[in-house]
């Protein structure tokens, strides 16, 4: 009987078949990592979307219905005229003048006070980590501990600051009730919070500007001051920017100090809406007289308040750089 001799396997065949599977997984590889930075980031886009754009959105539709807290099933379309009522309502310029001046005695201050604070602990001191934290612990405190100490210090009759004022020979001042007194009470106590969170922000940015530029500017013979105005705040742009527009994002929200200062008064602030803010009428209309959609349009409003004075910003500053720009090109400056 004849052997029939076994059929050996091409080896070009061997080769594409182990290639088949070789060339599949990387593939599945390739298609791995262009889809995993997608992966990565998802779950930030899905909170965004649960929690920032779907409330935004939801928040932009009741503010043309007619809602009730009460009664949330029933909405009743009233297109722009919960924007057109608040547009004639006088409680609510006033929350808006009240926030702007209490955001302008509140910001300003603070700023500065915070870019001293910052240029002092740049220094080289002992124990700069103790006043470091020492700057940063106001803003540790909460906001209902910090705001009932003030309501204290600014006592009518017991107060700490009416007494010193009485060794000067100043009269006692009404700081809940009185219409400007209540105003830089409640900005106190936001500078109070914040300078040293910013005087800390600034102490960071200053430790980033490079120190060969403070000790050419000493050996041209700059002093301390001109050294601060033409080295630091330059290398200070952009994190002041960043600060005005965080604190100016805060005082359009300033809810909790002024709801806390005003005792009894709760969110009319004080007894003539002398500092009811733009936050404490929100509530009110929203969780006092329970008009949720009245309160929807006060909070788009705010937002796009906002958006209004950052794009006038911004297009001011694009405006300043293109003629910075124009006038250092010779024949364009004229």
């Amino acid at each position: 009987m004849t052997d029939v001799p076994a059929q050996e396997t091409p080896p070009s065949a061997v080769t594409a078949g182990r290639a088949a599977p070789a060339g599949r997984a990387a593939r599945r590889t390739a298609r791995r990592a262009r889809w995993a930075p997608y992966g990565f980031v998802a779950p930030f886009f899905v909170l965004f979307g649960a929690f920032g754009l779907f409330p935004l959105l939801y928040t932009g539709w009741a503010s043309l219905h007619r809602v009730e807290l009460t009664s949330l099933e029933r909405w009743e379309w009233v297109g722009a005229g919960n924007y057109v009522r608040l547009a004639g309502d006088p409680f609510f310029w006033n929350a808006l003048g009240n926030t702007f001046v209490i955001g302008v005695l509140s910001t300003v201050p603070q700023l500065l006070l915070a870019l001293t604070l910052a240029h002092l602990l740049d220094v080289r001191l002992r124990g700069r980590a103790f006043f470091r934290v020492v700057a940063l612990a106001p803003y540790a405190t909460s906001v209902a501990a910090a705001t009932l100490v003030f309501a204290l210090l600014f006592g009518r009759d017991h107060g700490f600051v009416n007494w010193v004022l009485s060794t000067v020979g100043i009269a006692p001042v009404d700081w809940q009730n009185g219409p400007w007194a209540s105003k830089a009470a409640v900005s106190a106590i936001v500078v109070w919070r914040w300078t040293g969170y910013n005087a800390l922000v600034y102490l960071a940015a200053m430790q980033t500007v490079p120190r060969e530029l403070y000790e050419a500017a000493a050996l041209d013979g700059a002093s301390r001051w001109q050294r601060f105005v033409h080295v630091t705040l330059p290398g200070l742009r952009p994190t002041i920017l960043f600060t005005v527009v965080v604190s100016t994002i805060g005082a359009t929200q300033l809810f909790g100090e002024p709801l806390l200062f005003g005792a009894g008064a709760g969110a009319s602030g004080g007894a003539d809406h002398q500092f009811q803010t733009l936050g404490l009428y929100l509530y009110e209309q929203g969780w006092v007289n329970l008009h949720l959609g009245r309160a929807s349009a006060i909070a788009w409003l705010m937002l796009l308040m906002l958006l209004t004075v950052f794009g006038a910003a911004r297009l001011a500053r694009t405006r300043a750089r293109g003629r910075a720009r124009a006038a250092s090109i010779p024949g364009r400056g004229v």
